[in-house]
């Protein structure tokens, strides 16, 4: 009887596990040439992608350190100690510079900014200082800025005085905005224009605008009373007085008066107090008693359009 030799078992395995591995290197192959193709399309070299995946994997590791550290308060007291070597080092406040002031009292930014005295130049709020100078009467701006290693320097920008301002009870100097500047003696007021009545304060703006209408007259109004919360009296440094109109006439009316003036020197005259509040028309009271035909007639010949009559 004949015999079959079967190949042994440990044959067979190898056998099919040698295919396996020709046929995973064959994949391989094929996986490899693709990427390289396409890495090939690419406007990069090799060297320049690897240094870019090593930067992104670095970027992340720093943004997940300091999340846990955010977290933990490690910045926080990583701020702190990095001010206090800053302040071992001499990076501390010891000197204020403090620069435009000239009216204003020096002494009040002082007092604001000696409150950063020996604090670390890291830890001063250079906000919040400015913010507490803003509120001081006579700053308009402040620029305040860190002069390493150990002064503060601090830039005024003053307001202007413009007027003053009579209250019931005092007088105050104001700026060109009507912001209140500081109490001012009667006797520092002399010479200064005073502005009067309810509301006048924010109105100092409207009256710089109708006074620049008739140029001429401007320098001689020593005072402006803001009546009715709606027009304007002048008084000028004669002492005479001009009612004016109300809202938008007033600008007119006061360059028909400097016309008046013009003509017949109002001004420093017999005449005590004139009424423009019509339109067209102007009433007049003279010092001592009625203003007489002759005065009313030279007046209306030097009053164009505008009817002169007796108040």
């Amino acid at each position: 009887m004949a015999r079959v030799q079967r190949a042994a078992p440990g044959i067979r395995r190898s056998a099919a596990a040698k295919g396996r591995n020709q046929t995973m290197r064959a994949a391989r192959s094929r996986s490899v040439g693709l990427v390289g193709r396409a890495l090939a399309l690419l406007p990069f070299t090799e060297s320049q992608l690897h240094k870019a995946f090593l930067a992104i994997i670095f970027a992340a590791v720093l943004a997940a350190a300091w999340m846990l550290a955010s977290i933990s308060g490690a910045a926080a007291f990583a701020g702190a100690e990095a001010a206090r070597v800053a302040a071992d080092a001499g990076f501390r406040v010891r000197h204020v510079r403090v620069t435009g002031t000239v009216r204003m009292n020096e002494l009040a930014v002082y007092e604001r900014a000696l409150a950063q005295r020996d604090q670390p130049m890291p830890l001063v709020d250079l906000e919040a200082l400015r913010a507490e100078l803003l509120a001081l009467p006579w700053v308009a701006d402040a620029r305040v800025s860190r002069q390493l290693p150990d002064t503060l320097r601090i830039d005024i920008v003053e307001r202007r005085e413009h007027a003053v301002l009579a209250k019931p009870d005092r007088l105050v100097l104001i700026d060109n905005e009507g912001n209140a500047l500081e109490p001012i003696s009667s006797a520092k007021a002399k010479g200064k224009l005073v502005i009067s009545g309810p509301g006048a304060q924010r109105m100092v703006g409207e009256l710089d605008g109708l006074l620049d209408a008739a140029p001429a007259l401007k320098p001689q109004v020593a005072a402006a009373e803001w009546v009715g919360n709606r027009r304007w009296n002048l008084t000028f440094k004669t002492g005479q007085l001009l009612a004016l109109p109300e809202g938008d006439r007033a600008p007119a009316a006061l360059v028909r008066f400097a016309r008046l003036d013009g003509a017949n020197r109002l001004l420093g005259g017999r005449v005590a107090a004139i009424d423009m509040r019509v339109e067209g028309q102007a009433a007049f009271r003279c010092k001592d008693g009625p203003c007489s035909a002759s005065a009313l007639q030279r007046l209306a010949d030097g009053a164009d359009e505008t009817q002169v009559e007796e108040n």
